[in-house]
């Protein structure tokens, strides 16, 4: 079966399901091109449907610096999460971590220190002492953390990037991409947004010292609240970004800029062209009804069909009229079915492209009904013409 459906009304979730194509008008859609960035790689990207609205060089394996402190934060959060590590614990500070060079939390060997505010020293300070300090907490050194950082990363689909410690001092094997950066940052603002906040903190201190988040878009741009900063000799300055405005949420990498003015400039003017020439739009409400199926020999005979998540789109502005929606579902459905089982897709398109792609789920389970309506089923299901005769 196939449904078609266009916009706006396919906004509206009384999804009636209609038969009938509205033709759009066939106005051009015309983007202006992505500014030129001065930096080793860069992406922009949508943080709700995931599209790529600029990139250069994004699956270039760079060194990160500290923009590896993302990903050590992440598997922190994953370890609170899961019931491993909470936020008050003590974690006592090793000589490693104490005489860890580079940008520091102060931490001091010996003393005990709460979970909470290492990981703001991290994200705030990007204190290497205080990921090292996480890292041995956690996985006992910090070769073993790293490997639980590579599990992640793959887990996530980061293709492109490999760790070899914590905290992204120089290190041979250590790398990431512009893109990888950005699916780790989508996953971690999706995942942890209780603990996001801590990115748009502008200073913390600690041990009677004062220190300052270097990412200097925090003071510029009030839509602007988070991420990280990095830099080293090898690596240059990188800065991963993102910013919400009018619901709509983008994040910017660019790594390998010139100076902490430059990787914030060329991360302000993605920011810029993305919120300028797109728009974002939720079509679909995950694990909500969008159409019912015929089941065969079944204990019911109709399905509720559905995503599994929220379904967006990252659109050129001025286009959401044009949206169109197909609908299609798997032909003779028999049962037994699976809850979650894939049984149809919805594809979305704008003048023709396709812009979302989404599985059609089974919203429930269905068992196999008694004997009688099996063979009623099967009977009725030989006599059934095929589709088209």
């Amino acid at each position: 079966m196939i449904i078609f459906k266009s916009f706006p009304v396919f906004l509206f979730f009384s999804l009636v399901l209609a038969t009938t194509i509205v033709n759009a008008e066939d106005a051009e859609i015309s983007t202006p091109a992505a500014p030129t960035i001065a930096a080793s790689g860069f992406i922009l990207m949508s943080y709700d449907s995931g599209k790529v609205l600029a990139e250069n060089n994004a699956d270039v394996k760079l060194a990160p610096a500290s923009l590896t402190k993302i990903m050590s934060v992440y598997v922190v959060f994953r370890e609170i999460s899961n019931g491993h590590l909470h936020l008050d614990d003590l974690v006592t500070i090793s000589k490693k971590a104490w005489e860890t060079p580079g940008s520091r939390m102060f931490v001091e060997v010996g003393n005990q220190v709460k979970v909470e505010d290492l990981l703001k020293g991290v994200i705030i300070q990007s204190g290497n002492d205080a990921s090292v300090a996480l890292a041995e907490h956690i996985a006992g050194n910090e070769t073993t953390f790293a490997d639980m950082m590579n599990q992640h990363a793959a887990r996530l689909g980061m293709k492109n990037s490999h760790f070899e410690d914590s905290n992204g001092l120089p290190i041979e094997n250590h790398y990431t991409t512009a893109r990888d950066l950005a699916i780790l940052t989508q996953a971690l603002i999706n995942e942890f947004p209780e603990y996001y906040r801590w990115f748009s903190q502008k200073e913390f201190t600690f041990n009677n010292i004062v220190q300052h988040n270097r990412n200097q878009l925090l003071s510029r741009d009030e839509t602007v609240d988070g991420v990280k900063t990095g830099f080293t000799d090898a690596a240059g300055y990188c800065l991963v970004a993102s910013a919400l405005r009018n619901n709509m949420r983008l994040i910017s990498v660019v790594m390998g800029a010139s100076s902490p003015s430059a990787r914030a400039n060329e991360n302000q003017n993605l920011l810029n062209y993305g919120f300028r020439f797109f728009e974002a739009h939720k079509l679909y409400q995950g694990n909500t009804a969008l159409s019912e199926a015929r089941v065969w020999k079944g204990d019911i005979k109709n399905l509720s069909l559905g995503l599994a998540e929220d379904l967006y789109v990252t659109i050129p502005r001025r286009h959401y009229e044009d949206l169109k929606a197909l609908i299609t579902i798997d032909k003779k459905i028999v049962a037994p079915v699976k809850e979650g089982e894939k049984l149809g897709t919805v594809n979305v398109t704008l003048k023709g492209e396709v812009v979302a792609e989404k599985d059609l789920i089974a919203l429930k389970a269905v068992e196999q009904g008694n004997i009688f309506r099996r063979l009623y089923d099967s009977a009725m299901m030989m006599l059934e013409k095929p589709d088209g005769q």
